[in-house]
């Protein structure tokens, strides 16, 4: 009876040894891949800021741009796997076009695990007259899967290098979706299908040049095409037909 006990008790041991190990494997896989992203760059938006340049980061990460007399805003989602301040150039320059602009910092830097956190921001600024949310890449998917539940709160939405998988074709928005002529992490086939998510009045724009990463500062994205035009000329065209939409209201 001992013989078969004690080979039982082993059998269990190597189980529950074996389940630990896998387990510690896919735990330490995990915060390898949530720990691989892409960095801000701080010298070039340190290069490219204006001086004066000034913004504030709120308790739970989020940074503000909050230009004097604003009465349009926009929340901001980032890519996947970027750092949120890689945004900063980008924000910044709508916030000296007078629009009040906020990044949200996500957790292991990706929307997909904070949809919501647009949620209670409009309150925290009540002269705010008109609200667009956005994001760049898997963050502008996650905005528009945001806005699908709060289309009434929302004047519209921008999608950078980005496309919306939530229906919001019978909804009175205003829609602006921009992509670079190289980007080569854009799935356009992707893109294309989900074009009919989108108003038919939607605007899109093609940045000549332009690639995916270059909405940010982050250095070159894996996969992406080679751009012809500047990280700097990228993020200053992009500003110009957010300000178009959002402030011709």
């Amino acid at each position: 009876m001992n013989f078969f006990a004690d080979k039982r008790k082993r059998k269990i041991l190597i189980i529950v040894t074996s389940i630990v190990l896998v387990m510690a494997f896919l735990v330490g896989a995990c915060a390898i891949y949530l720990g691989d992203y892409y960095r801000a760059e701080n010298e070039a938006i340190s290069a490219f800021l204006p001086q004066g340049s000034a913004w504030k980061e709120e308790p739970g990460g989020n940074i503000v741009f909050e230009p004097n007399g604003a009465t349009a805003g926009l929340i901001f989602y980032p890519g996947g796997k970027v750092e949120h301040s890689a945004y900063i150039p980008l924000m910044q320059a709508c916030a000296e076009r007078g629009i009040l602009c906020m990044i949200a910092e996500m957790p292991f830097n990706l929307a997909v695990f904070d949809i919501n956190a647009a949620d209670g921001i409009q309150k925290e600024y009540p002269q705010i007259e008109n609200w667009y949310i956005g994001g760049h890449s898997l963050g502008g998917s996650m905005a528009a899967s945001y806005l699908e539940k709060h289309t009434d709160e929302y004047e519209g939405l921008i999608l950078l290098g980005s496309y919306s998988t939530a229906d919001l074709s019978d909804d009175e928005l205003e829609v602006l979706s921009i992509y670079g002529s190289e980007d080569q992490v854009l799935n356009r086939e992707k893109y294309n299908d989900n074009i009919s998510n989108l108003p038919k009045d939607f605007k899109e724009i093609v940045i000549e040049g332009g690639c995916h990463a270059y909405f940010g500062m982050y250095g070159a994205q894996d996969g992406d095409g080679t751009p012809s035009i500047t990280n700097e000329e990228q993020i200053q065209q992009t500003v110009e037909y957010i300000a178009q939409m959002i402030l011709s209201e």
